[in-house]
């Protein structure tokens, strides 16, 4: 069973009802490239200061605790950028720093990047530009960090099998019944569901000790298939200035994976056909029959019955083809085995990067349960890797996410305007969040919010939650 995710002690995330504290450090002179930043503190729900000079900033570092500190960079602007990555180390809470230039360059950015800025901004400050980074300072200072679960899986390479929901186990169930005979095998489910991952694991575990070959047959033009599939002779056509062995010859005492293999004309349906009931191939210009011994594992995400029945798919084929078939479920009807691999995902890519991931925050989590997954188990992988690369610390959280991803949070909508929530909407949807994930326990939901329960108390009647 997947262990549930466990809250950190009190104390990890400020409380939810805090405003989001900007120091801004010089450009407060009208007409200065932030005059527009204090008309809009309010309404963004920013707690605003302004330091003129660097003595006056350092003094307020020091005597309290900033989210941000929006810095107008000069003409040393890489020499100035380091100088602040360094002073705001060792300020009280660690601010985030976004830095603001007439003319960022690219070299800024990576500068920047290498750094850990937050982000660079080109003057004069647009709205739009500020709101988005405040929603990613927002998320370290109101998300929950919670532990990533431990994965147990079936790893192949850079292929692993994760999951154990009820549907999961029924995959691995007949996965191990088929992989010690040599029986054919269909696996059918969605793109991006892992029918490769599949076929790989069974050949793994299989009797066969020749090569896996894969074939996408969808990604090879019709008129060069069959070349590639069976192989050709010299001087077959124009261009084949030399034998080629085609992927049966390829995969001999091992397993050959057709991927899409409805998408075949029939003629080469035909063929396949030929190569599964005799075991043996014709090369593309030649007259000799070739025995192969090769286990045929194929997959589809079309519904085959329906191809058959529209003439686009050989009966006989399919039954050749279909002698244990898998049924591979969407990512949305396995429950909690996104939790399982978005663990094993953010591992495993932030092993490649360079870093140590080990937790997700709620509201990441969240936007990760909610979001339709149309790409499956790939399009989870695609988004955890961004994410990874993305990622400053230890924890993955919803400023890491595609902004399409972030702009479907369940709950209280955001405000037609596209602003950012006001910050009683904030809060609220925080509190329910946390009291989710706790299981309705105040006194737990206290603690991680870093309240008193009276308080919390207080305002779940005042949020009418």
């Amino acid at each position: 069973m997947t262990r549930p995710l466990q809250h950190p002690a009190a104390g990890s995330a400020r409380p939810a009802s805090s405003a989001v504290r900007v120091l801004a450090v010089g450009g407060e002179s009208s007409p200065g490239p932030l005059q527009s930043l204090r008309q809009w503190a309010a309404d963004l729900g920013v707690e605003l200061e302004w330091a003129a000079d660097l003595p006056r900033a350092a003094r307020l570092l020091a005597g309290g605790r900033w989210d941000l500190v929006l810095v107008v960079l000069g003409e040393r602007s890489d020499e100035e950028l380091t100088w602040w990555v360094d002073a705001l180390r060792s300020a009280p809470g660690g601010p985030r720093l976004i830095a603001l230039a007439d003319r960022p360059s690219m070299g800024l950015a990576l500068r920047a990047e290498k750094l850990g800025v937050l982000d660079v901004l080109a003057l004069p400050l647009k709205r739009e530009a500020l709101s988005h980074a405040l929603a990613r300072v927002r998320s370290a200072v109101t998300e929950v960090a919670l532990p990533l679960p431990p994965v147990d899986t079936e790893a192949q390479g850079q292929y692993a099998l994760v999951g154990q929901s009820p549907a999961m186990l029924d995959v691995y169930k007949l996965m191990a019944r088929v992989a010690n005979s040599t029986a054919t095998v269909l696996i059918l489910g969605d793109s991006g569901t892992g029918k490769e991952v599949v076929a790989r694991t069974i050949h793994q575990h299989g009797p066969a000790a020749g090569p896996f070959v894969a074939v996408n047959c969808a990604a090879i033009p019709e008129n060069l298939l069959e070349s590639e599939l069976f192989g050709h002779e010299k001087g077959a056509f124009t261009g084949a200035v030399a034998r080629k062995i085609g992927r049966f010859e390829q995969a001999g005492g091992g397993t050959l994976f057709l991927d899409e293999i409805a998408d075949m004309s029939l003629s080469l349906q035909a063929k396949i056909l030929r190569a599964v009931q005799e075991r043996e191939i014709e090369r593309v210009g030649g007259g000799e029959s070739i025995p192969v011994t090769v286990r045929l594992i194929a997959a589809t995400n079309r519904d085959l019955q329906d191809a058959i029945a529209q003439g686009r798919f050989r009966e006989d084929l399919y039954y050749r083809l279909a002698v244990v078939t898998i049924q591979l479920p969407r990512l949305g009807d396995r429950g909690d085995d996104l939790i399982q691999l978005v663990a094993h995902f953010a591992r495993q890519f932030g092993e490649r990067y360079g870093k140590r991931i080990e937790a997700v925050s709620d509201r990441a989590l969240e936007l990760l349960r909610h979001h339709q997954w149309v790409g499956n188990v790939r399009e989870l992988r695609n988004v955890i890797e961004r994410a990874a690369i993305v990622a400053s610390g230890g924890t993955l959280r919803s400023e890491h996410l595609p902004d399409g991803m972030r702009a479907e949070e369940p709950g209280v909508p955001e405000r037609s305007t596209g602003a950012l929530p006001t910050l009683a909407e904030a809060e609220a949807r925080h509190i329910a969040r946390v009291l989710q994930h706790t299981g309705g326990q105040i006194g737990s939901a206290a603690d991680i919010l870093g309240i008193h329960r009276n308080t919390l108390t207080r305002k779940m009647k005042e949020y009418g939650l």
